[in-house]
């Protein structure tokens, strides 16, 4: 750990010289170049961003910049073969660094997916929703299926679409999401099932199939899982009159003793718009936090543990990497180029595109 430490600490003159590199690299390639930085970045890379954003956002921005031939992209994986997917064939998606995934994608692969859905008896009364934080291949599964991908900002809307169309949700990857706006949408616990797929048949019995209106995939963010209902008692006994908002990643639990349950743009939304003077316990990643805290002028910003951790997978794109990224632009080499394949780009497209109409 001491070794790890000391490497982020790096001497500033070399930071400025990395940062200094970023900045006449990022000039010289110009608006050929469109770089998406997600909010849960650390600060030296999100300065460096023509767009920042939640996943949602940066996919809508993505899309619409049809004149950019190149897009680094600051986040992760997922996020990464999405603006893939949704650009032009003529454009190039570039992911700083490929280790930068998400360990809650990780825990659903698209042949778990399958099994399930047989299972489960998938048919068109049940319709698949897969959160953005899944693989290229479960967004296909969905697109191929009568499905669509939602996002933490979209998450209630595209339960409308799913019931408009079907009968019950099958919801991947992240059961916290998935309960939490089943609650929103007034279904309760009695109509709401776990898959497990580490379970032999998900770890239900027919019956708890049969009753579900919402099937929940066994996953979650380990970041949003610090978070915990004592927190928040230990917030409004320490600050009498805060006010605590959520990510929708946080157990149900959490959500139900806070204030309010918001996306990342809901969340910086919610706490701009609020009055000079307020305070606010923030139970999202450690980045953001900290950045609201320095910009919110007038209104006093903490996160809602004491000991929240930042996304470790995004913190994998460092200044060095972005900047190793665009000098190698600027040599003619397309460093980290992701390509999703293109059978399971269309798929996946149709589950994006519906996804982008319901915003």
């Amino acid at each position: 750990m001491e070794a790890e430490s000391s490497a982020l600490r790096w001497p500033e003159e070399d930071r400025e010289t990395v940062l200094e590199r970023i900045a006449r690299a990022k000039a010289k390639l110009g608006d050929q170049l469109l770089v998406l930085g997600h909010h849960y970045q650390r600060d030296d890379v999100i300065r460096f961003a023509d767009f920042t954003g939640d996943s949602f956002k940066l996919a809508r921005d993505a899309a619409a910049e049809e004149k950019r031939r190149t897009i680094v992209f600051c986040g992760v994986h997922f996020m990464a073969e999405s603006a893939d997917i949704l650009t032009s064939d003529e454009q190039v998606v570039l992911l700083p660094d490929l280790r930068a995934g998400c360990s809650m994608a990780d825990m659903a692969d698209v042949d778990q997916v399958l099994d399930c859905w047989e299972e489960i008896g998938g048919d068109e009364r049940t319709i698949p929703v897969t959160y953005m934080n899944s693989t290229a291949a479960i967004k296909a599964f969905c697109g191929e299926h009568g499905g669509i991908v939602c996002t933490s900002s979209n998450a209630d809307s595209v339960f409308r679409w799913a019931f408009d169309r079907g009968e019950r949700i099958l919801f991947i990857p992240d059961e916290h999401l998935g309960r939490n706006t089943a609650h929103r949408y007034g279904i309760g616990d009695d109509r709401i099932a776990l898959w497990d797929p580490h379970e032999r048949s998900g770890g239900l019995d027919s019956g708890a199939v049969r009753r579900a209106k919402v099937i929940l995939w066994k996953g979650h963010c380990s970041v949003h899982m610090h978070f915990l209902p004592e927190h928040v008692d230990i917030m409004r006994d320490r600050y009498p009159g805060i006010r605590v908002i959520v990510h929708p990643e946080c157990t149900a639990e959490v959500v139900a003793k806070a204030d309010a349950m918001g996306s990342t743009e809901g969340i910086i939304r919610a706490i701009r718009e609020a009055p000079p003077g307020s305070r606010w316990a923030v139970g999202t990643e450690h980045h953001l936090v900290a950045r609201l805290a320095r910009q919110m002028e007038g209104k006093e910003v903490m996160s809602l543990a004491p000991f929240a951790c930042q996304c470790a997978t995004m913190f994998r794109i460092t200044p060095q990497r972005l900047l190793d990224t665009l000098e190698g632009l600027l040599e003619g080499k397309r460093i980290h180029w992701i390509q999703v394949p293109p059978e399971t780009a269309r798929s996946a497209k149709i589950a994006l595109d519906r996804m982008l109409q319901h915003t």
